[in-house]
This record gives structure tokens, sequence and C-alpha cells, in this order.
């Protein structure tokens, strides 16, 4: 009896992996009917013939379908053969997007299942990060330091956080210290392994006309000692002998691009790993 007429449609997503692929394709497929409703089964870690061949009964029996996302080519062959010998309607989504792939590519496909998930990893690795680095922006919650990956160090306006949320969109979880004469800096950074700490200087001019440039922004007067040049002075001498203390590299960002610094902080820390 073809329990998919009667009821809830059937589909086996039968895969190498998970088979969360397949059941996207799925449902997006079901939303186009009238109840969308659908029985999704996964089949996952499908590797042998004889896997496949089992997961081809149940679906006869079942009165299902079959969408498969195997990257093996001799088990898609199979799928297909041994499905259509059941009566068993099979529709390969990974198969026939790999080869349309391959005609536009020199590249041979590294048919390993699973590739798919651990990218998905990746850039949840990433989403991570980058919520890491809004939590210990400007030196938020500073008990957390310990956690991150790389902390950068330096003076308000010498390019901390779009430096932080650049190295986070790379994985890294960063945060930033603000270093001010009238606040100690934080334990933590005195604490950590050095090449996860990094310091920021800028030419005193430079930063003069950031800050004052800062300050229009926001309508506010420029008279005040946040864009004072003897106070920017005072602020880099203490800077310098905080990151001296640390112990920690220190970068020069004056006109350099916010990805040349973080491609030279990522040098430091990978450097300092491999030790």
């Amino acid at each position: 009896m073809n329990l998919s007429v009667k009821n809830t449609p059937i589909i086996y997503v039968v895969s190498d992996s998970i088979g969360q692929t397949g059941e996207v394709v799925v449902k997006a497929a079901a939303s186009q009917f009238n109840s969308g409703n659908v029985d999704i089964r996964r089949v996952p870690y499908i590797r042998t013939v004889e896997e496949a061949a089992e997961a081809i009964v149940e679906a006869q029996e079942a009165g299902g379908a079959i969408i498969y996302t195997i990257v093996s080519p001799e088990l898609r062959l199979f799928l297909a053969t041994k499905s259509k010998e059941h009566g068993v309607t099979a529709v390969d989504v990974m198969g026939p997007v790999m080869d349309a792939i391959r005609t536009v590519t020199p590249d041979k496909p590294k048919l390993e299942p699973g590739l798919a998930r651990r990218l998905d990893k990746a850039y949840f690795n990433k989403i991570e990060a980058i919520d890491f680095a809004v939590k210990y922006d400007d030196g938020k919650q500073q008990r957390g330091l310990l956690k991150a990956d790389i902390v950068i160090i330096g003076v308000s306006r010498s390019t901390k956080t779009p430096l932080s949320m650049f190295l986070a969109t790379r994985g890294f979880k960063t945060a930033n210290v603000p270093l001010v004469p009238e606040v100690a800096p934080p334990d933590e950074i005195f604490k950590m392994p050095i090449h996860r700490i990094v310091g920021l200087m800028m030419q005193p001019s430079l930063l003069y006309e950031i800050r004052k440039e800062r300050l229009k922004t926001m309508g506010l007067s420029t008279a005040v000692d946040y864009a004072n040049l003897e106070r920017i002075l005072e602020e880099l001498d203490y800077a310098s002998k905080i990151m001296r203390r640390v112990g920690c590299a220190v970068i020069d960002v004056t006109n350099r691009a916010v990805e040349e610094t973080a491609a030279k902080v990522e040098e430091i820390y990978r450097k300092g790993v491999g030790k």
C-alpha cells in the first residue's frame, strides 16, 4: 500500500553526512504544495551499497520517495539504478550540481562527505568571534579578557575597534582595551602570553586630526583635552610605557589600512602559537 498517497508524503533523505542539505531542499519544495506537510526521514552516514540498499527497500515498503545527497559517484549510481529497479522515485541533489561546477573549474571534487558541515562550523565560529568582539569592545567586561585570542591595546581613536572587528571576521576572538593615564590597565593584560597582545601607536599629528574630526561629527567643541596635542602626547607616552611593561609587539598604524594591520597582528599571533 502506498502510504505516501493516502497519508502524509514520506521522503527519505539519504546522505553520507547528516542529511541537513537534503532536508532543507525537501522543505523548500514541500512549501510549494497546498499543505506543505511532509514526513522527512533522515538516513544519515550512508557509506556502503548495503546501507543504501536497506534505505531503498525501506522507502519502497513505506511508499516513499528518496532524495539523496551523496558525493561518491559509485554510491550515487547504485542509488539511481537500484531505486529504479524497486520502483522508487529517487532524486540526486548533489551529483548534478557537482557536475555543473566541474564544467566551469579545473579543480577536481574532493568527494569527502560532510565538508559543507565543516564550512558551517567555520561560519558559526566567525559569528561567535564577532559577538565576542562586540562584547569586549573598548574595555568592556574586563574579566573576560583571558578568554580572548587577541587583545588590542592603545589610546582612543587608534583603530582598536575596527581592527578588532576585522580580526573577528577572520575568526579570532578579539578584545580591545583603551589606555588612559587616569585609569589603571586591567591586570589581565599582564598575565597573558605576549603573542596574544598587540599595542597600537600612531603619529600624534594624525591622531590629533582624527580626534578633532570625531568631535565635529558628534557636534562637540574641539577645544577640549581630547583633541589637545599636549594631552595626546601625554596619552601616547603613557601607552608606550604600558606596552613596554607588557612586553608586547607594537604596531605603528599611522596611514596603515586596517587590513594591513590585521595581517601583521595575525603574523604575530601565529608565530607565538607556533613556539
